[in-house]
């Protein structure tokens, strides 16, 4: 199967439009998509009134977008350079909170090659795939202030 080349750019505006047609609340948050290549994902999330708690730090519902959209873009990526439809989703979520999030906060995933394997997987079998995928948000401070285990769900369409 032959692959393109998917752009930071493109992959932002799929990330805005997901936003804007399917999930509203990621448009609401607004994460921003630092960085994606095959292996890894790099999203933030600024600490602001829509995304602050009466604590004033991150609420727990921004910092879960954060996590979602840092899980599951690698599997959307790996789709668009194959032109593949998917049908994703979370199975499961595990999350630790370390410390409270009073700055800006920066998702990171460094599993694109293991999230590779498992949409291969799904491609080949076409039947749903399940993996489960690390997260780490950290603040300014480059402090890790929650971790998560995403459990992703993927299945190619037709």
């Amino acid at each position: 199967m032959k692959s393109k080349d998917i752009s930071l750019h493109k992959m932002r505006k799929l990330l805005w439009l997901m936003g804007v047609v399917k999930i509203p609340l990621i448009a609401f948050v607004r994460p921003k998509l630092v960085h994606i290549d095959e292996k890894k994902v790099v999203v933030r999330i600024r600490l602001r009134r829509r995304t602050k708690n009466h604590l004033q730090s991150m609420y727990f519902g921004a910092l879960a977008v954060g996590a979602d959209v840092a899980a599951g873009l690698h599997a959307f990526y790996f789709a668009e350079q194959l032109g593949e439809k998917i049908s994703f989703a979370f199975k499961g979520v595990n999350a630790e909170f370390l410390k409270r999030a009073t700055s800006h906060v920066t998702f990171t995933s460094e599993e694109g090659l293991a999230v590779k394997t498992v949409f291969e997987e799904a491609l080949t079998t076409r039947e749903r795939q399940e993996k489960w995928v690390k997260v780490e948000a950290k603040n300014e401070e480059n402090e890790v202030v929650a971790i998560f285990q995403m459990q992703i769900s993927i299945k190619v369409k037709g």
